[in-house]
C-alpha cells in the first residue's frame, strides 16, 4: 500500500427544513448542472458540522441550526467527477434564502413537486428523507 492511501473526498449535504414543509434546493452554476441540496467539500481543519453550516451560508445565505446527522452516502458512483462520501444533515434556518457562490438560484421545494434533474444521488437522499428510512 502506498502512503498516504488514496481515499474518497469528504463532503456534506444539508436538508434545510422550512416552516410549511418546504426544503431548500439550489440550482447549480457549475457542472454537473441541475438541482441539488446545499453542500460541498469539507475543508482541512474543519469538522463536518462546521462545513455544513459554512456551505449552507455560502450557497443560500441562511444561518442554519443542525438538528441531526441524517445518514452517510458513499456509493462510489454518487458523483461522476470523483469518489465522494457525503455526511448528510437535517437543519432548520433563519432568514430568507438567496443564491450565492456556486448556486445559480435557490428554490423552495416540496415533496410532491421536486425539480428535475436532481444532481448526484440527491433524489435517493430525498426519497430516504421523505420515507423516514433513517
Amino acid at each position: 500500500m502506498t502512503w498516504p492511501p488514496k481515499t474518497p473526498s469528504l463532503t456534506v449535504d444539508i436538508i434545510i427544513e422550512l416552516r410549511g414543509g418546504g426544503i431548500v434546493l439550489i440550482e447549480r452554476k457549475n457542472p454537473p448542472r441541475g438541482y441539488a441540496l446545499p453542500g460541498g467539500f469539507v475543508d482541512l481543519g474543519e469538522t463536518v458540522e462546521q462545513a455544513a453550516i459554512r456551505e449552507a451560508k455560502e450557497e443560500t445565505g441562511l444561518d442554519v441550526t443542525l438538528m441531526r446527522q441524517f445518514h452517510v452516502y458513499s456509493d462510489p458512483s454518487r458523483d461522476d467527477r470523483m469518489h465522494t462520501v457525503s455526511v448528510v444533515f437535517i437543519a432548520t434556518a433563519k432568514g430568507t434564502p438567496r443564491a450565492a457562490t456556486d448556486a445559480k438560484e435557490v428554490l423552495i421545494a416540496y415533496r410532491d413537486a421536486l425539480p428535475a434533474p436532481l444532481c448526484f444521488d440527491h433524489e435517493r437522499i430525498l426519497n430516504d428523507y421523505y420515507s423516514g428510512r433513517f
